[in-house]
């Protein structure tokens, strides 16, 4: 009867699990990275070897398991190497804004009555310039002006000003602060 350990058999294998993880995958890169995970789960797993069996057909299950496993994997995986979808599916916390609801109201106080006034028919209510011209029975520009220096003004006092980033989840506040990609 053979003492050998069968584990020491393995390195013969390896040239041909290599030779048909390549056949499967036909990517260099990727047939080595299943002949290694293969080697590392019969290595781990080696009390379920039966001795008297086959060493290699039970190191070629291993490796076309693993080819599978990886196969099933990889259709749900979008590969992002760059990172731009990631960043695309990146979503701020919901609660930011409401935090952050408390400091834009009592900055909003501070602003004169006429800021206030175009701010919310404009950013909160959704009414044009036009509209919102209408009915404070001002001109297009003077509404235009005045929103302009209510946002700076918001801006300033919640230390976003100079162009700095805003960013917030809540819509109110993104609108009363004309933030990026809100239609004012």
């Amino acid at each position: 009867m053979d003492d050998a350990d069968p584990r020491e058999e393995i390195v013969e294998h390896l040239p041909a699990l290599r030779a048909f993880a390549l056949s499967l995958t036909r990517n260099r890169a990727l047939a080595d990275d299943i002949v290694q995970d293969t080697v590392i789960k019969a290595w781990t797993g080696f009390e379920a070897f039966q001795q008297g069996t086959k060493l290699r057909a039970w190191l070629f299950t291993i490796l076309r398991n693993n080819f599978y496993s990886h196969h099933r994997r990889a259709r749900r995986e979008i590969e992002d190497v760059d990172g731009l979808h990631a960043a695309r599916l990146a979503v701020s916390p919901s609660h930011d804004g409401r935090l952050m609801l408390g400091e834009v109201l009592a900055a909003f106080e501070q602003l004169t009555a006429e800021q206030r006034e175009v701010l919310l028919l404009v950013g909160a209510s959704g009414f044009s310039y036009d509209e919102a011209a209408e009915i404070c029975g001002v001109s297009l520009g003077t509404v235009k002006s005045r929103i302009n220096r209510g946002r700076r003004a918001l801006g300033d006092m919640l230390g976003y000003g100079g162009g700095a980033s805003f960013n917030t989840t809540d819509q109110m506040t993104r609108a009363a602060m004309g933030a990026p990609g809100d239609a004012a």
